[in-house]
């Protein structure tokens, strides 16, 4: 059985193990997910942005939220 590796994009594939022994994988497990936390925190944020923007909230009461300017606020998540 032959498996297609043409989407791995972590590089993993490339190492020679003579030269780079196995090691532990927890770090790299953290980093990975890590990395989905931060794809769903941003997802839940725009998710929340676009509610509060449905529900009439301004982009200045949406920014003081994120802690940041309206300006700053409206080109990030006004293009949904």
């Amino acid at each position: 059985m032959s498996i297609n590796t043409s989407h791995n994009t972590t590089g993993l594939d490339n190492l020679d193990p003579a030269v780079h022994p196995a090691r532990d994988a927890v770090n790299f497990r953290r980093i990975l997910a890590a990395r989905e936390h931060i794809t769903n925190a941003e997802a839940e944020l725009r998710d929340a942005v676009r509610a509060a923007r449905d529900a009439g909230d301004s982009w200045t009461l949406i920014a003081a939220a994120l802690d940041t300017t309206r300006q700053a606020a409206q080109p990030r998540f006004g293009k949904d």
